[in-house]
């Protein structure tokens, strides 16, 4: 049973997380959305161990990749307040790193995971080196580029949160997670965005559980077949792309990752900011909610408009070298994947075991979803692209085009009674401007 709070107009979006959630097996999960800048699904449920304690308003769920998305957002701050700028040679601001033939890495290559910079199992020995931040960042350090940077991308599994969060610890002389608190979480007055895990906030975590239960159950043949059908997707195209395995086992698995314990307090402590942020969903949705509206939410401004238009500009369009599909890399987030539904100015960030979070600059839409069952992709599961897809159609039906000129301050091109297509609200969105036409007054 969910609870929480859905507007009406998302109903459908609870059935599908309802859905979801194990019903004969430990598991649960929380989902956030906003549209237009007002919260219209806070919703929980199932259970945040395996002892079957309940899913609380308050749990806090690890998630992994989806972190990345948070970290950069955090950097977007700073380089907006002055601290940096995106072309600036990350030696300019942490000389250590300079050496090794990175010297003319740049903050810009970072962002959108072209530095080459990915290959953690050969910077460590393992993977509880991982919870010792010194110890990562001078590996790192003493490190040489796999590839020329900016000649191609590689997805930066682990080693992303190290470079962007010393980055963040250099230019301010504070720590990554005092900044964070700082910048975003104190700000927007956000319940539970934590990366390290304070001692008194860890009665509030959910604990990872694996996927258990009766062989024959629905629930497990549905999860199985969504995971096969990911992992099928993914083998596929490292075959057509002809993708060197052992890049994509460099960036994902450290040596002794399998025997790490990732429910144990001192992973959870520690700061890990591209796989252990631990967060509520509607943190994540309100987070995100600011970068849909143009960097700004009720009033409080954290990013720019000029900097929001640089963050979501489409840095690559090839496949990498660690994962066989183009993900798009902007400035610290990828694509947004949605059946059926035009995403192509949407951005966000997942994460393994199924969680994520996203923004819809021309729906006005974002979306958090936290879990702990589940494994999946390296970039979330089917689940996220199902809720993805209702919130979408749910949002499609009640948007309406005047409300997304006067954001931008343009005066009404179109009837207030008509609904507009998606891509006539990109046009405004990126600063086209289109003609009046028939066409462009159908429904979406």
């Amino acid at each position: 049973m969910l609870q929480g709070y859905v507007h009406p107009d998302f109903g459908r979006v609870a059935e599908v997380l309802s859905q979801q959630i194990p019903r004969n097996r430990p598991g649960g999960a929380a989902l956030s959305v906003y549209h237009k800048g007002q919260c219209v699904v806070d919703i929980w449920g199932g259970t945040r161990n395996r002892d079957g304690d309940p899913w609380r308003s308050e749990t806090l769920s690890l998630s992994f990749s989806t972190t990345k998305g948070v970290a950069s957002t955090l950097l977007h701050i700073l380089v907006d307040q002055g601290y940096l700028n995106y072309d600036d040679p990350v030696s300019k601001h942490w000389p250590e790193f300079g050496q090794k033939a990175k010297q003319n890495i740049t903050v810009r290559q970072l962002l959108c995971h072209e530095a080459g910079m990915y290959h953690i199992r050969e910077m460590i020995d393992d993977a509880e080196q991982m919870m010792d931040w010194n110890f990562m960042t001078t590996a790192i350090e003493r490190a040489k580029p796999v590839h020329e940077p900016g000649t191609n991308n590689g997805y930066h599994a682990l080693t992303y949160g190290w470079l962007i969060g010393e980055l963040v610890q250099r230019v301010t002389s504070k720590t990554f997670a005092e900044v964070l608190d700082e910048l975003i979480a104190a700000p927007l007055q956000l319940d539970g965005l934590y990366v390290g895990l304070p001692e008194d906030q860890m009665h509030r975590r959910a604990e990872l559980v694996q996927s258990i239960g009766k062989q024959g159950s629905s629930e497990m043949r549905v999860e199985r077949r969504s995971q096969k059908l990911m992992l099928k997707a993914v083998t596929a195209g490292l075959k057509i792309a002809n993708i060197d395995l052992d890049k994509t086992i460099s960036a994902l698995v450290p040596k002794g990752a399998m025997y790490l314990d990732y429910n144990s307090p001192d992973f959870v402590n520690a700061c890990v900011p591209a796989a252990n942020g631990m967060f509520t969903a509607r943190s994540l949705a309100k987070l995100y909610a600011v970068l849909a509206n143009g960097g700004e939410l009720d009033g409080i401004r954290l990013i720019s408009r000029e900097t929001m238009n640089e963050i979501t500009q489409i840095q690559n369009r090839t496949m990498g070298d660690v994962i066989p599909v183009p993900m798009h890399w902007r400035l610290g987030y990828h694509r947004v994947f949605a059946l059926g539904k035009a995403t192509s100015l949407s951005f966000g960030h997942f994460g393994f075991g199924g969680s994520g979070a996203w923004a819809d600059p021309v729906r006005k839409l974002s979306v958090g979803l936290t879990l702990n069952n589940g494994v999946g992709t390296p970039f979330g599961d089917a689940r996220i692209l199902q809720i993805t897809g209702a919130v979408i159609k749910a949002a499609e039906k009640r948007y309406l085009m005047p409300d997304l000129e006067q954001v931008h301050g343009i005066g009404p091109f179109f009837p207030r009674d008509r609904r507009s297509t998606y891509g006539t609200a990109k046009k405004l969105v990126t600063g086209v401007l289109p003609r009046r036409r028939k066409a462009d007054l159908s429904a979406i």
